[in-house]
């Protein structure tokens, strides 16, 4: 991969790492309801989460969803139900020293295995490993998942730290839970793509 193409990697994987997503409006969410250090796991799940989901897209792993369309089509409703549960999750949820058990930042695990569901992760990853790495030899794959792993942290944690700097505007229990009541009606607004590919 040359200079050139590597600074344009690197670009692309900084627009698409600081835009809003599900991630990053779950990140805000976790930093207004918990700060910065108890969304850690979550943040280092989303970006380890995500290497590895690139990766196997990287290895091919679209091709097989492209043989199987079903285990697509199984996909997408998957990530639908998980995104409809966690934007619940982020509508009720409460200040930690609450005693609503809703009141829990996503674990490394959970928010790891939701890359495999995020409809724009997949679509990061795809366009990713088809503009950088067409040719899928090792050593551009390997890049791509780099790159982004890199770039992508840094991204995400600016989203966390935006929500704990709201955090003092939000120490109002009503504006709190308007405040999440937002997050989550924007979570679901990035079910539109997939919604829009169901109807055709």
């Amino acid at each position: 991969m040359s200079i050139d193409q590597l600074a344009a990697l690197a670009m692309f994987a900084f627009v698409s790492s600081i835009t809003p997503g599900p991630n990053n409006l779950m990140l805000m969410a976790s930093g207004a309801n918990f700060g910065l250090r108890r969304s850690l796991p979550h943040m280092i799940g989303v970006t380890l989460g995500f290497m590895v989901m690139l990766l196997g897209v990287g290895l091919g792993l679209m091709a097989l969803f492209e043989r199987y369309p079903l285990a697509l089509t199984t996909l997408q409703v998957v990530c639908t139900g998980y995104l409809l549960y966690l934007a619940w999750r982020i509508a009720t949820a409460s200040r930690p020293d609450s005693t609503s058990s809703s009141g829990k930042p996503l674990t490394f695990l959970q928010s790891a295995a939701f890359q495999w569901v995020n409809p724009k992760a997949w679509t990061m990853g795809v366009s990713a490993m088809s503009l950088y790495a067409p040719g899928q030899a090792s050593a551009d794959i390997l890049t791509v998942v780099v790159v982004f792993g890199l770039i992508n942290l840094p991204c995400i944690s600016t989203w966390t730290l935006i929500g704990q700097r709201l955090a003092s505007l939000l120490r109002s229990p009503t504006r709190l839970r308007w405040f999440n009541r937002i997050m989550a009606a924007l979570l679901l607004t990035s079910l539109a793509p997939v919604i829009r590919g169901w109807l055709g």
